[in-house]
């Protein structure tokens, strides 16, 4: 039994070695094992006296100062937490202590922040601290950390075969009122390891699976060394105590090593005034990364003043109200233009948080006259140094919103946040308003692997649909169209021939429904009420069909589903939809909404709903939304998405990432339910999230992209002039109304005009270039001052563009091309919910025991190219018939061609029959994708020595001969010699190859096994 107690012996003497060596310790000095000393308290008086006294505090001023202190380290009547941070305040700040009646107090300072090293450090071991009453018991730390004799720091060690959690267990054992709670209320930061896992972290009363591992580079290979090296450091340790450490709404919280490492990067930015953008992955607390630069700025820079924008609604209330406001900053938000304005010229709103459309509300003009009213004082100008925070940077600065800002306040500093990679089509405007990456991005596999946020699972299904009567379609369709040209009737088919309206087809969504409804009653974390889902549906009509789909239900959802979107009722609204031909989709919708809500608003509506899903999820078991809720929503109960709607890249990453975050033990995954075979575009997002390819943008990357830019858009207008006067050139002189008529319309009728379906194919052209002559224009005038165009001559233009385009509507009046939709909507949607059956939904994938990352990583970029060429030219082959036989046909070719589609059933035949094949080729795809992680995972059917544990010494194992002994060097050899971020990087590559030479003795076995390291995420 006594080496159990050496061992962890061991590890505690090398720890206090650490710590207090005289020669090459951290700082601290040994105050001796405690467990027999008599008196153990978290504030030691003897340690802190002498120390106040030498900093020239008057010795009574001390005593009463140092009273204030211990009454308020005591529990008497609240909640540790409570006691904890109004202790920490008291430290944080000093107590003002006056030396005599009317005499102005004097603030004692207990701790020198600003110079570690002049803080008499000790760490004492062994601590014996009795239980609080008779019947709480005894317990003994291992280590505590005191800085002037007030204890900051409890340390429990464990043997390396024991688990860190049992230490966790512990502590948190400790500050229960059964053991020795009081002695927490001074305690800032809990720590708990061993020699396998290293250090855990966490402030007090944090339960084990949020408690925290700190990752940064390292010369010590030894994780328990390593991390006290890292976090014991006295700089370090104060440092994180008074600038990373939150009091947020009931829960203390600390930084992780993420968002610690971006506010210190962030904060040498702001030093230079050089501004920029921090990624941090989905979920892994960017909005406190805000609060803790938002403080710093605030108490080093006696000017500056922090604005955080936002984009939408509820993203600005969940910043002002429980991001800063649950951490105790006093915020003020702007209520309109004119409340941002006079919040920006009152010195005393240091934090002030605003929508971006409150700065674009105005029209252009008025800006300008808005910023001239400030510069000649007849609005109050801002005044301060100000540091403007842009929160979803990727989303928010475009445009003349962002330049609006700019004008307004011309010498902020802008920081965009975003849990996004900046895409390459984003990326030239993002680092044009903003600069460089401030600090390392912090991808989304990092964040899965630090255990910050949860992986997620996917799942495809796919709802089969048939036509159940193509005679009557093509009999409706007729009869409903009767009279109208052939455009008109393409018009009408382009319009509701797509496969977006085949799959919005009732039947369809009450299928989806049924599905979900099932899950509610057989997932186990829907069935028991501790999580709740989220529907992502296609439009607002289609949100509004499955809300009263499920209220009709008769099922669990009857009364526990909301939706939220971003439709307001208004006359406006429905003000020209009554045709007398039957319910518009915007009738419908607002029908749906006023029988909801009746006199409530929408706003009372959603915030009682949201606040049911992330509080009460038994109540509250499923939100519908469209494109609302989709990005800085944290619900942690939110377990499944099910998304029936077309989306790729951020909207897609970002949508899939609301049920990602951490909510207790019993929540192992997010998962997400595919209805729209977005399994490719998941795969793309997630691949930009996790590599490290957008890490090297910098300025230097914009500037050929600005001046390319601006080339592109001069000759595309040229160009798009140039077509537009060619076509007008035939057009007979004067070239007025009746000669454009003439030339492109048939005044007396089709079937009387010999040169109708050449008239037809004219007045395609026409339609087509107006629009391309109108949006190569706008694209030059977003951005007059780049292009290689004067004033006069962007004015002409406009002219030109505008008689072009009423040249297009005049032509589609006169030759009845023009459909009114209102007329034909109800009877269209008749025709799409009656018409197309819906069958059960299938599930057509096997993933539900891989995670999205191993799907993503173990597969390899290359995956697709491995299926059978049988699937992927039917793959190819199904792609190719939607294109070339439904969008090229209906939207690019002249209507009145004989090969169009001439009856509307075939043309729904054919998008339920492509849809049916790309379904099944989409099957096929799943399979492969499944059974090639599958072997990855499984080592191809091996068996491994149990040494052989993870998946990169498996894949040593493969490809050593099975070399047990030398796949354990290679594997530790390059553990212990990999920097971190080697990959890519010539002289980290270099190193590594060094290392595998020593160890493999051969060149090319070298080479090859370092190919194999740098594909392989392990390592």
């Amino acid at each position: 039994m006594s080496t159990i107690g050496e061992a962890e012996r061991k590890a505690q003497n090398r720890v206090i070695a650490l710590l207090a060596d005289k020669e090459t310790g951290l700082g601290w000095r040994y105050l001796g094992d405690w467990q027999k000393r008599e008196g153990n308290a978290n504030i030691e008086e003897e340690y802190l006296r002498p120390w106040l006294l030498a900093r020239g505090y008057d010795p009574e001023i001390v005593s009463r100062a140092i009273a204030l202190l211990k009454r308020e380290a005591r529990m008497e009547g609240v909640k540790l937490y409570e006691a904890n941070k109004a202790f920490y305040e008291m430290l944080r700040y000093g107590v003002p202590v006056a030396p005599g009646p009317g005499e102005a107090p004097i603030t004692v300072q207990f701790i020198d922040w600003a110079n570690p090293l002049a803080n008499d450090l000790g760490v004492a071991e062994k601590v014996a601290i009795k239980g609080k009453d008779a019947k709480a018991w005894n317990k003994r730390p291992d280590l505590v950390l005191y800085v002037n004799g007030i204890a900051l720091g409890v340390v429990e060690l464990k043997k390396s075969t024991v688990g860190v959690g049992e230490g966790i267990r512990q502590t948190l054992d400790n500050q229960r009122p059964e053991f020795i709670r009081h002695f927490f209320t001074t305690v800032q930061i809990t720590f708990a390891g061993n020699d396998s896992e290293g250090l855990r972290y966490a402030p007090i009363q944090t339960p084990q699976p949020y408690w925290l591992a700190w990752k940064e580079e390292s010369e010590i290979t030894t994780r328990l060394d390593r991390d006290v090296t890292q976090m014991m450091a006295p700089a370090r340790f104060l440092e994180i105590i008074h600038d990373f450490t939150l009091f947020d709404a009931g829960i203390k919280k600390i930084a992780r090593h993420n968002q610690y490492f971006a506010v210190k990067a962030a904060q040498e930015r702001v030093r230079r005034h050089e501004g920029g953008i921090i990624w941090q992955s989905q979920g892994s607390g960017k909005s406190l990364i805000m609060v803790m630069l938002a403080r710093w700025i605030r108490e080093n820079l006696a000017d500056g003043r922090i604005l955080v924008i936002t984009d939408r609604k509820e993203l600005d209330r969940q910043i002002s109200e429980d991001v800063f406001g649950s951490t105790g900053d006093k915020v003020r938000r702007a209520r309109s233009g004119n409340d941002l304005m006079a919040a920006l010229a009152d010195p005393t709103d240091r934090i002030v948080c605003s929508l971006v459309h409150k700065f674009g509300k105005r029209e252009e003009t008025e800006m300008e006259e808005l910023i001239s009213d400030i510069r000649s004082a007849k609005i109050g100008a801002p005044v301060g140094d100000f540091y403007i925070f842009i929160d979803e940077a990727h989303r928010t600065q475009s445009g003349k919103l962002a330049k609006a800002m700019r004008q307004v306040l011309p010498e902020a500093m802008f920081i965009g946040f975003t849990g996004t990679p900046l895409l390459r089509s984003d990326k030239a405007t993002s680092l044009e308003t903003f600069g460089p990456y401030i600090g390392k991005p912090y991808r989304f596999d990092e964040a899965v692997e630090d255990e910050v946020v949860l992986d997620l699972r996917y799942e495809a299904r796919d709802i089969d649909q048939r036509i159940s009567a193509p005679g009557k379609i093509d009999a409706w369709f007729e009869a409903k169209t009767k009279g109208l040209t052939p455009i008109a009737k393409a018009t009408l088919k382009q319009r509701w021939g797509t496969l977006q309206r085949v799959l919005s087809s009732r039947d369809r969504l009450e299928q989806i429904a049924n599905d979900i409804i099932m899950d509610m009653e057989m997932k186990p974390r829907l069935k028991s009420g501790l999580g709740n889902a989220m529907l992502v549906a296609g439009s607002i009509p289609e949100a509004c069909k499955f809300f009263e789909i499920f209220r009709k239900s008769g099922s669990t959802l009857a009364d526990k589903c909301a939706i939220v979107t971003s439709y307001k009722r208004a006359a406006a609204e429905i003000t020209g939809e009554e045709a007398g031909m039957g319910e518009t989709e915007k009738q419908y919708v607002h029908r749906v909404y006023d029988d909801l809500l009746g006199d409530q608003s929408e706003d009372d509506y959603e915030e009682e709903a949201l606040r049911l899903f992330k509080k009460e999820p038994a109540r509250m078991k499923l939100l519908i939304v469209v494109s609302r809720l989709l990005t800085g929503f944290d619900a942690p109960t939110a377990t499944y998405i099910y998304i029936d709607k077309q989306m790729r890249d951020h909207g897609l990453f970002q949508a899939i990432c609301r049920v990602n975050r951490l909510d207790g033990d019993n929540k192992d995954f997010g998962y997400v339910i595919d209805y729209k075979d977005l399994f490719r575009n998941i795969e793309s997002a997630v691949e930009d999230y996790t590599s490290e390819a957008f890490d090297s943008f910098d300025k230097e990357d914009v500037d050929g992209l600005i001046s390319d830019r601006a080339d592109r858009a001069d000759e595309d207008l040229h160009t798009a002039r140039d077509a537009w006067f060619g076509l007008m050139d035939a057009v007979e002189q004067p070239k007025g109304d009746d000669e454009i008529f003439v030339y492109f319309s048939s005044p007396q009728g089709i079937d009387a005009d010999p040169d109708a379906e050449e008239k037809g194919r004219r007045r395609q052209a026409l339609y087509k270039l107006a629009g391309r002559y109108a949006r190569a224009f706008a694209n030059v005038a977003a951005e007059p001052d780049g292009s290689g165009f004067n004033e006069l001559e962007l004015a002409q233009y406009r002219n030109e563009v505008e008689q072009a385009l009423n040249i297009r509507e005049a032509v589609r009046l006169h030759s009845g091309d023009a459909v009114d939709m209102k007329l034909f909507e109800p009877a269209m949607r008749h025709l799409i919910d009656n018409y197309i059956r819906a069958e059960d939904s299938e599930v057509i994938s096997h993933l539900d025991d891989i995670s999205l990352i191993d799907l993503v990583v173990s597969k390899g970029a290359a995956a697709e190219e491995d299926l059978s060429k049988p699937i992927r030219g039917k793959r190819e082959n199904v792609a190719e018939a939607i294109e070339n036989n439904v969008r090229k046909l209906i939207i690019d070719e002249t209507p009145v061609n004989p090969r169009f589609y001439e009856k509307m059933s075939a043309l729904l035949t054919d998008l339920v029959r492509q849809r049916r094949e790309e379904a099944i080729a989409y099957a096929e795809y799943l399979e492969r994708i499944a059974a090639l992680v599958k072997d990855v995972r499984a080592g191809h059917g091996k068996t491994y020595p149990a040494a052989i544990a993870t998946s990169g010494m498996k894949a040593l194992y493969d490809n050593l001969d099975e070399d047990e002994k030398l796949v354990l060097s290679v594997d530790k050899a390059v553990r212990e010699t990999a920097p971190h971020g080697w990959r890519g990087n010539a002289m980290k590559e270099r190193k590594v190859r060094k290392c595998l030479d020593a160890v493999l003795k051969d060149e090319a076995k070298a080479e090859h096994i370092l190919e194999i390291l740098k594909n392989h995420s392990e390592y």
